[in-house]
């Protein structure tokens, strides 16, 4: 199927009480056996599951193309989780530019662990095999947060897996609709469910999805369940609704971020323009060739300094200044601030989410703040 009616298909619930073509909300935390003891359903407790997080985590596995879901509480949990299944002394290769969250719980709380990492250029695999030091996993971002690098997934993931590593893609910013990863040779893909998955800005989520139920899914599948960082019912019931319109938000958000883009890229006040489908970006040519379109996110780096930064994203009328991505709604955030003292972003990035207003009024509204 097509993703748009994929998208519709996966995240439907067959409901056995009423025939409800919206699917009931099951918010219990126990269910009853049988008097043999026998569960009719399969399940006992939700924390192990419940029939809204596994319609959803069914829905994951489809879209992305592989063989096991999971929903948890939120992107850094399901991040946590992957890590969690690694031994003392295991060694780690993240990007050298990802989601600041990434680091900071490898550094602050795994390392305490015995988990070793080393961060890397990506668009280097002699640098990548250099890296690597008893090492079993590699996390791959891409398009990267804030900059927006492109990895070659397949040559990365074909390296990797050569050596040894089991191969971790966030797509969150380009979700399924654009591309995917599996596909393209990863062993794990790993999505913050809050940002386009659940798309409106108003619930917490993250989830993994296997290319095959292997011992790491089992693992990671013992991992959710111990922790209990799973997604609640209310949550994973908005995420299926968001799920029926992801393609059509994010193909229409990734229109709007082109002509953005396409705009601050000719404009006297700008430095740089990273986005992966202007044709002056040096991952370009992998974009084009691993992604479909080039995604609702973008940043821009001011002349003249951080001053500059802070002074357009205080000008701003339509954009809203706050953290996160993937919503309705554009929002425009200066990252450093937003990442705290231990930033590696350049002090004059702002980081923009487009959304699905009109383009010119986007545009217009950064014009004005630019004057």
């Amino acid at each position: 199927m097509n993703i748009e009616t994929l998208a519709i298909r996966a995240t439907h619930i067959t409901d056995a009480n009423a025939s409800a073509v919206a699917p009931p909300i099951y918010l219990s935390t126990t269910f009853e056996r049988e008097p043999d003891i026998s569960l009719p359903h399969g399940h006992v407790y939700s924390r192990t599951s419940n029939p809204n997080r596994d319609a959803l985590e069914h829905a994951y596995a489809l879209l992305e193309g592989g063989k096991v879901g999971m929903a948890f509480a939120s992107g850094q949990a399901a991040t946590a989780t992957i890590f969690q299944c690694l031994s003392p002394g295991d060694h780690v290769i993240i990007p050298d530019d990802a989601y600041y969250g990434t680091p900071a719980l490898l550094e602050e709380v795994m390392q305490r662990w015995g988990l070793r990492y080393t961060r890397v250029d990506m668009t280097d695999i002699e640098a990548l095999e250099r890296a690597f030091d008893n090492t079993k996993l590699v996390w791959l971002e891409t398009p990267s947060n804030p900059m927006l690098k492109i990895t070659d997934i397949q040559a990365i993931a074909s390296t990797a897996q050569a050596l040894g590593a089991l191969v971790v893609c966030d797509n969150t910013w380009a979700t399924p609709v654009l591309q995917r990863p599996l596909d393209l040779g990863c062993d794990v893909v790993m999505h913050s469910a809050t940002k386009y998955f659940g798309g409106h800005s108003d619930l917490l989520s993250g989830a993994l999805i296997f290319k095959e139920n292997n011992h790491w899914a089992e693992k990671a599948r013992r991992v959710q369940a111990l922790g209990g960082a799973v997604a609640a019912p209310f949550d994973c019931w908005l995420i299926l609704r968001g799920l029926k319109t992801l393609a059509l938000r994010v193909r229409q958000q990734s229109e709007n971020a082109a002509k953005v883009a396409e705009f601050l890229s000719q404009h006297a006040r700008i430095a740089a323009v990273h986005y992966p489908f202007l044709k002056n970006h040096e991952g370009y040519e992998i974009a084009q060739q691993q992604m479909k379109m080039g995604g609702g996110m973008l940043s821009i780096q001011l002349k003249g300094g951080e001053k500059e930064a802070l002074k357009l994203k205080s000008k701003v009328k339509l954009f809203i200044r706050a953290t996160s991505l993937g919503g309705v709604e554009s929002l425009i955030e200066h990252r450093a601030t937003a990442e705290g003292v231990h930033s590696v972003s350049p002090k004059n990035l702002l980081r923009l989410s487009i959304g699905l207003e009109h383009p010119d009024d986007l545009i217009e509204d950064l014009a004005q703040a630019l004057q």
